[in-house]
């Protein structure tokens, strides 16, 4: 039974019309055998059960459900249609079932075999999901929210990133650029909307100047060849309205409809007989010698005092945690992990404000020179035209090892930030008028250092790091996650399959 028609059942389901796949396990009960639903039975049904004349074999025989008074004494032809049980009785085939009431067997929680679990379908989580699906893996994608990318995919800049402002060997570099080129392929392929506007990082003083050119240096280093320093009037013929001394030119950079990508993600992986479970979290796991077990529910039970509780057991060979800002969360939920092995989590929240009243001013991305945290207050496009400034960099302190599975973060956007915004933007958008910028949205991304730290890189940690088979974490996710997605798919299911996690 595919875990999301499981899960719907068990949690939609007040009666057994719908049961129609229930697994049942004989338990000798002294004489005769009793039968009871590994699915459960809600307290108000008296459930029989009748042997059917129609053997299966020597060693097993088929049985219907008959409800009792309580529900009106109807008969299920359907149901469960007609499902095998093992084991003998007395009587041979013909067993005899010993009536009883659900309310004196205490429901078993059902338990899955799957191959494949992800646990997340953000953006890298669909991407991981698709690449397992099309190898031929059976995938089971579990989400605690009501769709695909509702947090840090969603909340972002839209950029497809050319891999330049990444320290040379580290796998930010590395698999932005392969992921560039794998995006920009997919996208052609499966008719995702894109463009390359490229982008222009900007010097607006002299004394920047030597910075750009260490940026085209590392960006060459890193695979990126088409990289060029243009002057300030080669830069006034494309941007009118731009000011500055001198800008690095990145005619790869792109943005795209990451609503789009996301959905098309899912449509393939889905075509490959992947499957997705949404409101669906693990509230608790452990390793044991043979497999991972995921205990999941509704994400409504990670509140104690909703009386939810486990829904199934899904006892899987392979688990990837793309949980973006709940990695370290999850982690931690995970009996038989090492502690040592997670890492530290920091949170930094960026705001966009968006330009009203103004015909769009620019035609391609404008960065400055990156700050710490983040690659400064930039100029993105949507695919319409239309401009957005963001994000900033807002430190979050009191979140650091304090987020839950349960968190709800906070995305509002202060009007008051605006005043910074202006400051910064206006030099290099001069003409920026008052009252201009209005609220747009908030990001958060999830990173491995604090402030004042160098950025630290990816973490994808498999079984060399942490000692757990079949098991990989990503961790610190952020920038440029959207961009690497592809790629990042590629590694983890290399690192799957070859046994190195």
């Amino acid at each position: 039974m595919a875990l999301v028609s499981r899960l719907k059942t068990l949690k939609q389901t007040a009666n057994l019309k719908k049961l129609d796949n229930a697994q049942f396990n004989i338990q000798q009960m002294g004489r005769p055998f009793a039968a009871c639903s590994s699915v459960g039975l809600h307290s108000v049904n008296d459930c029989e059960i009748i042997p059917s004349s129609r053997a299966l074999g020597e060693s097993s025989t088929r049985f219907m459900h008959k409800n009792g008074a309580r529900t009106g004494g109807s008969e299920f032809d359907r149901l469960p249609v007609w499902l095998p049980m093992r084991g003998k009785g007395p009587q041979g085939n013909n067993l005899n079932f010993a009536r009883f009431h659900s309310s004196q067997c205490a429901p078993a929680v059902p338990r899955e075999r799957v191959e494949c679990v992800v646990v997340g379908a953000g953006v890298v989580g669909l991407a991981v999901a698709r690449e397992l699906a099309s190898a031929g893996r059976e995938v089971w994608v579990i989400e605690g929210a009501s769709d695909i990318g509702t947090g840090t995919s969603s909340r972002n800049s839209e950029v497809i990133h050319a891999g330049l402002h990444y320290p040379q060997g580290s796998l930010k570099a590395k698999l932005c650029v392969e992921g560039k080129d794998s995006m920009y392929a997919y996208c052609q392929e499966n008719g995702v909307p894109y463009k390359r506007v490229g982008k222009l990082i900007v010097a607006t003083q002299s004394q920047q100047v030597p910075l750009l050119e260490k940026m085209q240096t590392a960006g060459e280093a890193n695979g990126v060849h088409d990289l060029r320093l243009l002057e300030a009037t080669d830069i006034r013929s494309m941007e009118p309205e731009l000011q500055c001394v001198k800008a690095l030119w990145s005619p790869s950079s792109g943005i795209l409809d990451t609503h789009t990508f996301m959905s098309t993600l899912q449509a393939d992986a889905e075509e490959h007989g992947a499957s997705f479970a949404f409101n669906t979290s693990m509230l608790r796991g452990a390793v044991t010698k043979r497999n991972i077990e995921l205990h999941v529910g509704s994400t409504e039970a990670l509140t104690p005092s909703s009386g939810k509780g486990v829904d199934a057991i899904l006892c899987a060979n392979y688990v990837v945690n793309a949980t973006g800002l709940y990695a370290q969360s999850f982690a931690r939920k995970l009996d038989g992990l090492p502690v040592d092995s997670i890492p530290a989590s920091h949170f930094a929240r960026g705001c966009y404000f968006s330009l009203s009243g103004v015909k769009s001013p620019f035609s391609h991305l404008i960065y400055p020179i990156p700050e710490d945290g983040g690659l400064g207050c930039h100029v993105t496009l949507d695919l319409g035209g239309q401009v957005r400034f963001g994000p900033d960099v807002e430190w979050l302190p009191e979140l650091m090892n304090g987020v839950s599975l349960s968190t709800q973060f906070d995305y509002s956007v202060d009007p008051k930030r605006a005043d910074r915004f202006y400051s910064e933007i206006r030099k290099y958008y001069p003409s920026l008028a008052d009252g201009a910028l209005q609220p747009s949205y908030s990001g958060i991304r999830p990173k491995l250092s604090g402030p004042g730290q160098p950025s630290a890189d990816f973490l994808i940690q498999g079984e060399e790091d942490h000692g757990v088979r079949g098991l990989v974490n990503l961790y610190g996710i952020e920038s440029p996650g959207l961009t690497s997605c592809l790629a990042i798919a590629k590694v983890v299911h290399s690192m799957l399959m070859n046994h190195e996690c």
